[in-house]
Order: C-alpha cells, then sequence, then structure tokens
C-alpha cells in the first residue's frame, strides 16, 4: 500500500500479484522503493518486478526454467541507482545455494554473483558514497541467533567487488542488522557480552554505544528486521528490551546512555523500525493497541496511526491487561511470563471460584511472547479464562544464556517451564489448578504434545499443526531449518534414539486426558499423518479427543472461517471438559470418548 502525506491510501501493486519472497521460508525484505519506483518479490514466481508510477509491472529477473526455482530478497539500491544488491536463493535439483547477487533495474542483464560460499547471506548494505558493501553470512549447523560473521568489501562503480575482509562476529557471536549512518559509519548489533547491544566501528576498534544487560536485536526469522535508525541530528533511536519489556529509546553516540521515549507503543511483530528526520515509522502496539503502522515524531511526541490491523477496536472493558511475572524452574532457574487474567466489563467475577487456566507456548522455538494487544488472547480472558502466555527457557528477550537453556534440550525445558508457570499461578491462587489446558502450534504444539505425553499436570490441551516427530521434522524440512534441531536436541542422525525419546507420537499412549487437535490437510512442515497417527492412539486408548482438519490450508492457518472456527471449537471443547457453560451459542464439536 502507497500513502501520501494528505493521507490517502491507494494500491501501490496492481491486483493479480502478490508482494512476498520465499527466501528461508520465511522472507521478508520483499520489496525496494527508490523515489517513485517500487520494485518486489512477486509470490508465484518469485521474481522481481518493476513497477514505475503509472505502469504495469515488469519483470526484471530471468524465468528460471523450473518454475519459483529462483528466489529474491533484501534488496537495497546501490547510490545513483545503477545496480540493486540483494539475497538470491537458488533451488536446484539436489542443493539450495544462496548468494550475494548484483543487477541492473531495467533487467537489461542478468543477475551478477558477488558473494558465494556460505551456507546463507543477509542484510547486503551500501556505504552512503557507494564505495563499500558490508553484509552478513553464517553456515550450517547454526542459525543466525547463533554466530554470524560481520564482512564489509570494497565495492567499485562498476560494481566489482574487493576482498572481502572480516569485522566482527564468529561460530559464538550473532552479529544483527549491520547499517551505515549518513557519515558513512558502520553500526551493527552484537551479542558479544551476552546481549545483543548496538555497536559501530571507530577504524579498526568497536564501540559498544550503550553496554547495558538489555537485548537490542531479534532472532533474524525474517529479512528487513529493524530495531534501529539514524536520525537528522545523529542520534539513533532504537528498539530494546529490558527485565522482559519493551521499549523505544533515543541515543546520541558518545554518551553511552538511552534515553526512552515517553511513549506506550513499542514494536509489535517482527521488528520493522524506519526513521526519516526527527520521524519513526514502525509497526507498533501496547496492551490495549493492535499493531498498527504508526508515525512518531521524536521531538514533538505527535503520533498518528497510518494504518491499522483492526478496523475496530476493543472496547477497553473487554482488555485484560498483561503482567509479567517470573517464577522458579528447574535447576534453580528463572523463568518468564505474561500473565493475563479474566477481563469482562460486563460481568461480576465470582468470589468464591477461580478460573481456569490456558498455558500458551510460542511457536519458534526461538521466538518470545509480547505484550502487545492480541485478541486471540483477548478472545479468552473475556469469556473468564485466564491465559499465561510462556517465555520458555529458549526464547529471546532475556540475554544469550537465556536463549541456550534450550540448547539441547527442546522438549524438556520448554515443556517444564510451562509446567511450572502454570504450577506457580495455582500455588499464589491466581487459577484453579484442577483445571488447567495447555495449547501451542507448530513448535509450540511439540511443547504441548511433549506436556501431555510426559507429565500429567494438564486436564486438557489443544494441539495446532504441532510437531509430533522430532525425528520426521530433521529428515524433511528446508534448508534455513534443516540443521536447526542439532543445537536444540542433538546431531541427526547421530542422535536418532535421543529424537525418538523426544517425540511425542512414541509417547501418544501415556497421554491421560482430553486433547483437541487441528491440522491443516496441506501441511508439508507437519503432515496430517502426525495428528492421525496421536489420534489413533488416543482412540486405542480411549481417551477423549476431537480432531478438526481443514482442506486448503497450510502450517498456520489464513483463512478468517478457519481461525474463528478454530478458536469457538476449543472453547466448546474446554466448556465440556471443565463443565462451564458458554455465553454464546457455540458449533458443537465431536468429542470421541468423553
Amino acid at each position: 500500500m502507497r500513502r501520501t502525506p494528505e493521507g490517502e491510501v491507494s494500491d501501490a501493486i496492481p491486483s493479480g500479484f502478490n508482494v512476498r519472497t520465499r527466501v528461508h521460508e520465511y522472507g521478508g525484505g520483499a520489496y525496494i522503493v527508490d523515489g517513485e519506483t517500487i520494485f518486489f518479490s512477486n509470490f508465484q514466481d518469485q521474481r522481481l518486478y518493476r513497477r514505475d508510477a503509472g505502469r504495469p509491472p515488469v519483470a526484471i529477473t530471468p524465468e528460471p526454467s523450473t518454475p519459483a526455482a529462483w528466489r529474491y530478497a533484501d534488496g537495497v539500491m546501490t547510490p545513483g541507482g545503477r545496480s540493486i544488491v540483494c539475497v538470491r536463493e537458488s533451488h536446484g535439483r539436489d542443493e539450495v545455494v544462496n548468494e550475494l547477487v548484483a543487477l541492473p533495474p531495467d533487467g537489461s542483464a542478468p543477475p551478477r554473483v558477488l558473494v558465494s560460499g556460505s551456507d546463507f547471506y543477509a542484510y547486503p548494505r551500501i556505504s552512503p558514497d557507494g564505495r563499500t558493501l558490508a553484509w552478513i553470512s553464517w553456515d550450517h549447523p547454526r542459525m543466525p541467533w547463533d554466530g554470524t560473521e560481520l564482512w564489509v568489501a570494497s565495492l567499485s562503480p562498476e560494481g566489482a567487488l574487493g576482498e572481502p575482509r572480516l569485522v566482527a562476529g564468529g561460530p559464538e557471536e550473532s552479529i544483527f542488522q549491520p547499517e551505515w549512518s549518513a557519515d558513512g559509519v558502520l553500526h551493527f548489533v552484537s551479542d558479544r557480552t551476552g546481549w545483543w547491544n548496538l555497536y559501530r566501528r571507530a577504524g579498526e576498534e568497536d564501540e559498544a554505544l550503550a553496554p547495558m544487560d538489555a537485548e537490542f536485536g531479534t532472532p533474524l526469522w525474517m529479512f528487513g528486521s529493524s530495531t534501529y535508525g539514524f536520525l537528522e541530528d545523529g542520534r539513533v533511536a532504537c528498539a530494546f528490551q529490558r527485565d522482559g519489556i519493551p521499549r523505544l529509546g533515543l541515543l546520541r553516540p558518545g554518551t553511552g546512555a538511552v534515553v526512552e521515549l515517553d511513549t506506550d507503543l513499542v514494536l509489535a511483530g517482527p521488528p520493522m523500525l524506519r526513521s526519516r528526520g526527527t520521524e519513526l515509522v514502525f509497526v507498533g502496539g501496547n496492551p490495549t493497541e493492535a499493531p498498527a503502522v504508526v508515525s512518531l515524531d521524536v521531538e514533538s511526541g505527535a503520533v498518528e496511526f497510518l494504518a491499522r490491523s483492526m478496523r475496530r477496536q476493543i472496547d477497553r472493558g473487554y482488555i485484560s491487561v498483561p503482567r509479567a511475572i517470573d517464577f522458579p524452574t528447574d535447576d534453580g532457574a528463572t523463568a518468564h511470563a505474561l500473565f493475563h487474567p479474566p477481563a469482562n466489563g460486563d460481568v461480576e467475577v465470582p468470589t468464591d471460584e477461580l478460573p481456569p487456566l490456558i498455558v500458551m507456548s510460542h511457536g519458534g522455538p526461538t521466538g518470545n511472547a509480547d505484550s502487545s494487544l492480541d485478541p486471540r488472547i483477548q478472545f479468552w480472558t473475556s469469556r473468564g479464562l485466564a491465559v499465561v502466555d510462556v517465555n520458555y527457557g529458549g526464547s529471546s528477550g532475556y540475554g544469550r544464556a537465556y536463549r541456550e537453556r534450550l540448547r539441547g534440550r527442546w522438549g524438556e525445558v520448554d515443556t517444564v517451564d510451562c509446567l511450572n508457570a502454570a504450577r506457580h499461578l495455582a500455588e499464589v491462587g491466581e487459577v484453579d489448578g484442577t483445571r488447567l489446558a495447555i495449547r501451542g502450534g507448530s513448535a509450540g504444539g511439540y511443547t504441548t504434545l511433549c506436556a501431555l505425553a510426559f507429565h500429567d499436570l494438564f486436564a486438557a490441551g489443544a494441539s495446532y499443526f504441532g510437531v509430533a516427530d522430532a525425528e520426521l521434522l530433521a529428515k524433511d524440512t528446508h534448508k534455513f531449518e534443516s540443521r536447526y534441531l542439532d543445537g536444540l536436541i542433538g546431531p541427526y542422525p547421530e542422535q536418532a534414539e535421543l529424537y525418538r525419546a523426544r517425540s511425542p507420537i512414541h509417547a501418544a499412549d501415556r497421554i491421560s486426558c482430553p486433547v483437541i487437535l487441528f491440522q491443516g490437510l496441506e501441511d508439508e512442515v507437519v503432515p496430517p499423518s502426525q495428528a492421525e497417527e496421536m489420534v489413533a492412539a488416543l482412540e486405542r486408548n480411549g481417551i477423549a479427543y476431537a480432531y478438526l482438519a481443514f482442506e486448503g490450508e497450510q502450517h498456520g492457518f489464513r483463512r478468517a472461517e478457519t481461525i474463528r472456527r478454530t478458536l469457538e471449537a476449543e472453547l466448546y471443547f474446554y466448556s465440556r471438559v471443565f463443565g462451564f457453560e458458554p455465553a454464546e451459542d457455540l458449533e458443537p464439536v465431536e468429542i470421541r470418548n468423553l
């Protein structure tokens, strides 16, 4: 979409196109804006297109012999507009190759390889004078939050690259978001101290701009992720998380301190912070505002909502504002979560009854739960159920050591932290300890199924396309995640027995409480056979269950009707298991063995 300074909103891309790249499968960085011209990756064929104002899009990259085999992301324009430099992912018959390439913006020549040899690349960034290219790279079995390398090389006016030089990073240091300031100084985020802090390259030395126990970076799931930007006076606007709380601040290099902005808005979802003059533009929200495209002037404090994700705001009386909690967990550690108590302004809370609790285990597992308004959570809290969104060991936002609590222990640390979050809330009298449920999707579904198969705390569970067979996931997934489980469980196939021991599909006979499972029938990440095997075991053992499968849905439900149906079906399921009467009429769900 395009929005003029006068507030007029229109389609920047005509119908029939879908701006989305499949590089790394998670995408991001799918377009470049150069004046009135937009360059973008089209989802269907994965080619790059150029769209000049008032003209139809024109493909500027060759059509591969195999559809969508050449994919592009994270592009930047060289000063003067002579070339686009971007990541290209090539899918051949036997392998996937990632490289940095350059191509003319008019499509007059095919892409030319600039850098190759590593498994992955991101953040090609060109200095303001056009003479230096910076980028990051990493290799299997590391993920970008494990260890990346920051490189620079001279760039000639003709586009020739000089000898690359390593300036930061390594196997145990994660580099995030290299950027050049207007005066040509290279900045980047590094977790070399155990925390993702902001640095700038001063000669041959790195200067920490604000050393602190806080996270100025996030896991690089999507291209184009950005947590800082430069203002016209040289200050750096930055988003960071400290003590589990997201914040926005301003940093003047040389002072060593960040001054927090007086705003209740913070970045929401994958971080996308852009700056110009004294203005910040980002996708932001807070516990009472759904994510929106926001403009914030750091001098005047003026805020303008440019585009909202929800047409209608939720009445504040129905919103449960979360509070951050810390609780003891195994091995003497402390884990973190966001607790959402029930909230409904039309209903008086019973004084003689504690609410049921839903434990939410986020996906990733290298991700985190944030405090931005999530209607899916408010669905539960407005109906009298409490929710705890657990940032189990392995979650981001609490430093490298906390992320690495999950190393080699996926299915154990995450699961136990979810159990202990529920126990803690029951012990302090916030929830009914006899009516505990756990739910999650994908990796969160794996944690959910592990909690149900290997423990007996919960009275019910809900798995959304949950990973039931870790071994199958290790055998067959896309390149970006193909070695992810090396760090989470162990090398495969050397540790095949451990994979089987950690897979709920091999312990389904141990599940003793009711379970509802949701599955997309076109899911290639977690195929329907995994859910079907879990269902067969539940039927064999006479355990109450419901199973809803959806045609046309893949790994992650997209259709509004599917999302609504699954939430209402899950609520109906809990009402039958926990013995309460929903306020609305719900379409029944067949629950076997209840």
